[in-house]
C-alpha cells in the first residue's frame, strides 16, 4: 500500500499521480488533490496501475455520485461521476490540449469546452452485455472487465430507453439461446428499437415484445450467423443500424458550428467525409455549396438520399470506403470531416494533403470523437494550419469527449 497525491485525470479518466520513487501510476475514481492509498496492481518499467484502498484526504473537485450503480457494483460505463461538472469539463480541456500538443506536435492553449444542455438522461442509446443466460443483463465492472452487474437504471440514459430496459429484463427469459447483446434505441422521431445481438436461431420475437406497453418498438436481431432482420413491433424507416450521436442536441450544435467555421461556401464544391445520415451535407447544402457526401453504410445513405434540402442543390451521395471513392471527386475547397474513433484512414489523409498542399482547399472542419485519432492525423495533415479547437462535453458523466478542429491551407 502506498501514499499517492492525485495531479491529474487521464484520457482515459484515471486519476495521475506518482509513486515514491517516480513512476506515473494510474488510479480510477481519484480526483485531481486526493491523497490516497493504492495497492499497485499492475507496474512497468515508465507506469504503473493502482487500486484505490483509502481515500487519506479527498479534494475539493469531489461530489456524491448520482447513480448506485457507480459505487455499488463498480459501473464501467461512466468514469467522472465522482468530479464536480465543472472539474469533468476542466480535465477534459486539458486532455485535449495535452494529447494535441505531445501527439499532434501542434501547440495548443487550454480550449473551451462547450457544456452538454442535460448532464443526465441524454443517451439515446445503451448497449446491454447478456450474461449467464441472461440472469444478469447490464454493464460491465470496470474494475473486472469479463464481470456484468444486473442493471436497474441508468442516469445518463434517456427515460424511454429505461422503459425499454424494463421491458426486456421482464421477458429476459425469451431472448434467444446465447444473445451476447442487447442494444436499446432511440430513432430521430423517438421510437423504440430493440436489437438483440447474437443467439441460435429459431427465435420468436413474439413473448419478448408482449412484455412492452404501447407503443411497442421496433425489435430487430443479428443471430451469430446471420444478417440483422425485423422480428416484430412497429416499423421505422430510419436505419437501425446507422451511426447517429447519442447525445443528439450536442450533436447537431456541433454539427452547424462545423458548417458556420467553413465560411464562404456558396458556389463552393464541398467534401462530407464519413457523412453517416447526411446532416453536415445538407447544412452545406443549404448554405450554397455543391456536397459531395461519402459513408460505407449503404442503409444511412439510402435514408440520406430521401431526406429533403429546403435551399440549395440536394448532396450527391455515394455509399462506399471514402478511401476507395475519393479519386470519383471534384476537388473540394471545403471538406467536413467526421470519422470512426479510429480516425482517418491514411489514404484519406493523404489525399487531403496533396489538396493542401496544392491550394485546393481552403478549410477542413474535422469533427473527432477521440482527441488521440484526431492528434494522430494532424501530424498526417502537414500541409495545414490548426486555426482553432473547441471541445464539447458530448458524454457527461464520462471521459469521452468531442473536439471540433478547424484546419487552413498553409
Amino acid at each position: 500500500m502506498t501514499a499517492v497525491r492525485i495531479h491529474g485525470i487521464a484520457t482515459g479518466g484515471e486519476g495521475v499521480g506518482r509513486l515514491p520513487d517516480g513512476v506515473t501510476v494510474f488510479v480510477p475514481r481519484t480526483a485531481p488533490g486526493d491523497l490516497v492509498e493504492v495497492d499497485v496492481t499492475e507496474r512497468h518499467p515508465r507506469w504503473a496501475r493502482g487500486r484505490l484502498r483509502t481515500l487519506v484526504a479527498s479534494s475539493g473537485l469531489r461530489i456524491a455520485p448520482s447513480c448506485p450503480h457507480y459505487e455499488a457494483d463498480a459501473c464501467g460505463g461512466c468514469q467522472l461521476q465522482h468530479l464536480a461538472p465543472e472539474a469533468q469539463r476542466a480535465a477534459k480541456s486539458t486532455i485535449v490540449r495535452d494529447v494535441i500538443e505531445r501527439v499532434g506536435r501542434r501547440p495548443l492553449d487550454l480550449p473551451a469546452v462547450v457544456p452538454a444542455p442535460a448532464p443526465w438522461r441524454y443517451r439515446t442509446k445503451i448497449t446491454l452485455a447478456v450474461a449467464e443466460g441472461a440472469v444478469r443483463l447490464g454493464f460491465h465492472r470496470y474494475d473486472q472487465p469479463g464481470s456484468v452487474f444486473d442493471l436497474e437504471d441508468c442516469p445518463i440514459a434517456a427515460a424511454p430507453l429505461m422503459e425499454l430496459l424494463r421491458g426486456v429484463r421482464a421477458a429476459r427469459a425469451r431472448l434467444p439461446r446465447g444473445a451476447a447483446q442487447v442494444v436499446l434505441r432511440l430513432d430521430r422521431a423517438g421510437r423504440g428499437h430493440v436489437l438483440v445481438v447474437g443467439g441460435d436461431p429459431p427465435w420468436d420475437a413474439a413473448a419478448l415484445v408482449a412484455a412492452f406497453p404501447d407503443p411497442v418498438p421496433a425489435v430487430w436481431w443479428k443471430p451469430a450467423d446471420g444478417a440483422v432482420r425485423a422480428m416484430a413491433g412497429t416499423e421505422s424507416a430510419f436505419p437501425v443500424l446507422a451511426f447517429q450521436q447519442v447525445n443528439p442536441v450536442l450533436a447537431d450544435r456541433i454539427r452547424h458550428d462545423a458548417a458556420a467555421w467553413l465560411e464562404e461556401a456558396r458556389g463552393a464544391v464541398a467534401w462530407d467525409l464519413y457523412g453517416g445520415v447526411g446532416d453536415g451535407a445538407r447544412l452545406l447544402a443549404a448554405a450554397g455549396a455543391t456536397v459531395w457526401s461519402v459513408d460505407a453504410d449503404r442503409s444511412a445513405t439510402a435514408w440520406a438520399e430521401r431526406q429533403p434540402v429546403p435551399d440549395g442543390t440536394p448532396p450527391t451521395y455515394i455509399a462506399g470506403r471514402v478511401e476507395e471513392v475519393l479519386h470519383r471527386l471534384p476537388d473540394p475547397e471545403l471538406v467536413l470531416l467526421n470519422p470512426p474513433r479510429a480516425g482517418a484512414g491514411r489514404r484519406v489523409t493523404q489525399a487531403l494533403d496533396r489538396l493542401g498542399q496544392a491550394s485546393r482547399v481552403r478549410r477542413l472542419a474535422y469533427v473527432s470523437c477521440d482527441p488521440a485519432t484526431l492528434a494522430r492525423d494532424l501530424t498526417r495533415l502537414p500541409a495545414y494550419l490548426l486555426r482553432r479547437v473547441v471541445a464539447y462535453d458530448l458524454f457527461p458523466q464520462t471521459a469521452h469527449v468531442e473536439v471540433l478542429a478547424l484546419l487552413e491551407a498553409a
